[in-house]
């Protein structure tokens, strides 16, 4: 029987429920709400992801790396042979506007949002963690202001959405033979594997923690359907007509994650 994420323990949960709003609400998709994390909040994560923020995709979903970009960090993730020992966090809880993403980086320092971030990190990382992989210039200042920050590993690699293949093919090689001499892979985990190669082309596994439901809580109930429904389809910019039925797409896509 496939066992699913139950969502996180209490003390994380009402740190997710305090997350502070972004310093410039209109540089984010701020009405769909925050994202935090996908993975295990249980303490057995040996790897720490961090990523900018969502995307698309994991906006609808509620979960942090389930895209395009999250398929290529899955195909990483089981090359230093984990299946479910790491968990993924972002930089920014929510969805930056890609035209402000330079400003808003220099806005990580911003001490609400220092503080709220540094917390949570310093609470994922437990005695078990054995390596962090920063994803791209935004997750790497994120990490860079950690100031508690545990004494391991640390792969600053390109984002997975890099338009730069071979940098991105280069690095993520580089890190994962780092890697796999670092971190304990999972019982069911593969070392023996081909490293990346010529293309990069990383596969999503099947994988229980892909699973988008944070039932019965603050955090989902804030997810998906946005407090001012004509800024988000204005946000979209969507014609009237596509706004009705963005909003019945909303509500069903709000209602199927839930129910998982």
């Amino acid at each position: 029987m496939s066992e699913f994420d139950p969502g996180p323990p209490e003390h994380l949960a009402a740190m997710f429920d305090r997350v502070p709003d972004p310093p410039v609400k209109e540089d984010f998709w701020f009405d769909w709400g925050p994202i935090f994390y996908r993975g295990r909040l249980d303490g057995s994560a040996r790897v720490l992801c961090v990523a900018s923020d969502p995307g698309p995709t994991e906006r609808i979903a509620g979960r942090s790396l389930i895209g395009d970009a999250g398929q290529r960090v899955q195909g990483f993730l089981t090359k230093i042979g984990l299946t479910r020992s790491y968990v993924c966090l972002n930089a920014w809880a929510y969805a930056v506007h890609p035209s402000r993403a330079s400003t808003e980086r220099r806005k990580l320092a911003d001490p609400d949002q220092l503080s709220w971030r540094n917390e949570l990190y310093d609470t994922v990382a437990t005695p078990e963690l054995q390596a962090i992989v920063a994803f791209g210039g935004m997750a790497q200042a994120a990490v860079d202001l950690w100031s508690e920050r545990p004494d391991v590993k640390v792969c600053r690699v390109p984002h997975p959405s890099s338009r730069d293949e071979a940098a991105l093919t280069d690095e993520w090689r580089a890190a994962v033979s780092d890697l796999r001499e670092i971190v304990t892979p999972d019982p069911d985990g593969d070392v023996a594997g081909p490293n990346y190669g010529n293309e990069h082309r990383g596969r999503l596994l099947a994988d229980p923690a892909n699973r988008p439901a944070v039932r019965r809580s603050a955090v989902s109930r804030r997810r998906c359907r946005g407090s001012c429904r004509a800024r988000q389809c204005a946000q979209l910019g969507r014609s009237p007509s596509a706004r009705r039925r963005s909003h019945a797409d909303l509500d069903r896509s709000h209602d199927r994650a839930v129910a998982r």
